[in-house]
């Protein structure tokens, strides 16, 4: 296999700029405790991962900022499980008192932990938008990836989110599910893959939502150990590169938004953040060091050699594919 050219070289040789003209989205990851561990999971995140959590201080620091940005639109908390953070209801219901928008990136089974049963009704409550990860209708592939049993909670889950209201014709909850291929290959086309998501959720359990999202996955952490492991990695990045859409980088979720981590550091988006690739050096590193979410205005975007899977095929971002 030739090197695999570096994606800030191709960028350049298309004569493509990435930089952010302004924040209107703030992805905040409260931390890397999950009650799953699933193969697939880019954050590494688990029940062990206790420790790696958003303290109250930062949290603090957090609402400050965010009451400091009017710029800002839109709220995307995700984790770990962010619901088993005990600042996530305060984020929450901080955000909705500013009228910012508040997607919850939850993966269903959290709803069955003790202590936590409420939180449909919470999200209810707030007009929380849903997005959850489903990555597949069949029970085989979905315990496969995400452990036994947890299709079953998915399923019932989402039964309890429609009878809600969430993801319902007409309705304002809106409910959007996730997928991500089960091995080295790209999505496949979006609207086509949701049609049959909503034709087969509601034939074998009467369940409905709004929009399905598919998302590639990128080769680092978990995704990446198993390509090492199954000797899939050469591959898999050279589909990627061959797969390069420069019609992708204009939608690409970086142009709008910051990642902040748990322990409050600032990133360009949430797989920098889990390489720890921090922002340009004339940036802010902290959450600490800033007022407003200004300060990223007009900054430019810090790129890697994952970033191609953000501009493979259709393009891929955290509300699915971007062509």
């Amino acid at each position: 296999m030739a090197p695999i050219p570096a994606f800030s070289k191709i960028l350049i040789e298309k004569n493509l700029k990435l930089s952010r003209p302004l924040v209107t989205t703030l992805q905040v990851n409260l931390g890397k405790l999950c009650n799953q561990a699933c193969r697939h999971c880019h954050v590494e995140a688990g029940p062990t991962k206790v420790v790696e959590n958003m303290n109250r201080d930062t949290y603090k620091r957090l609402a400050q900022v965010i009451q400091n940005s009017p710029s800002l639109k839109t709220l995307d908390i995700t984790g770990g499980a962010p619901e088993l953070n005990p600042n996530f209801r305060d984020l929450v219901k901080l955000a909705r008192s500013l009228n910012i928008e508040v997607i919850d990136r939850c993966n269903l089974t959290v709803f069955f932990e003790k202590g936590l049963e409420d939180t449909p009704q919470f999200l209810v409550d707030h007009g929380v938008q849903i997005v959850a990860s489903l990555p597949c209708y069949s029970r085989e592939n979905v315990d496969r990836q995400r452990g036994s049993g947890v299709f079953e909670k998915s399923i019932t889950a989402l039964q309890a989110l429609n009878s809600l209201g969430y993801g319902i014709e007409n309705s304002n909850l809106k409910l959007h599910l996730v997928y991500n291929p089960a091995g080295p290959t790209l999505p496949p086309d979006q609207k086509t893959l949701e049609l049959k998501y909503k034709q087969q959720l509601w034939d074998d359990f009467k369940i409905s939502f709004n929009q399905l999202f598919t998302i590639t996955n990128m080769p680092i952490k978990r995704f990446l150990e198993d390509l090492t492991r199954s000797e899939r990695l050469t591959e898999y990045m050279e589909l990627l590169v061959n797969s390069f859409n420069p019609a992708a980088i204009d939608g690409v979720m970086c142009r709008s938004l910051v990642s902040l981590s748990w322990d409050g550091k600032f990133y360009d988006c949430d797989f920098n953040q889990m390489l720890e690739i921090g922002v340009t050096a004339k940036l802010p590193k902290t959450i600490f060091e800033i007022e407003s979410l200004e300060a990223f205005s007009h900054s430019p975007i810090v790129v890697a050699d994952h970033c191609y899977g953000c501009a493979a095929g259709s393009g891929s971002s955290c509300t699915g594919a971007l062509l």
